[in-house]
């Protein structure tokens, strides 16, 4: 393993780290830590730090910001069915097959859309 693949790794997990125990203190600073798109802003800058490839880096940016919409879905029947005395199991699967027909739907609009 390569030292730079390490640092990656460290920053990566340190952000979420950072995120978790920041959600178990206070709610909305850990919410407000994970919707930053700290996430998107390391892949971006791992992408360009590996290709140097501004035209790739923006391709990318553009198809994180239209997944990023499909996968809205997933936090409001999250939420609502937490609200709504779902188990949690049952919430988070319910949230899970929503994000993923949410991000499927952008998909396949996306391949459409470049026909």
């Amino acid at each position: 393993m390569n030292m730079q693949l390490i640092l990656k790794f460290l920053i990566t997990v340190a952000v979420v780290l950072v995120a978790s125990a920041l959600a178990r203190r206070t709610g909305w600073l850990g919410a407000l830590v994970a919707s930053l798109p700290l996430t998107s802003l390391l892949v971006l800058v791992w992408l360009y730090t590996d290709t140097h490839d501004p035209r790739q880096v923006a391709d990318l940016s553009m198809g994180i910001f239209w997944f990023v919409l499909g996968s809205l879905p997933f936090f409001v029947v999250l939420a609502l069915g937490l609200r709504q005395g779902w188990p949690a199991v049952v919430a988070f699967m319910a949230a899970a097959i929503t994000g993923f027909a949410g991000v499927s739907l952008v998909q396949w609009l996306l391949t459409r859309s470049a026909t």
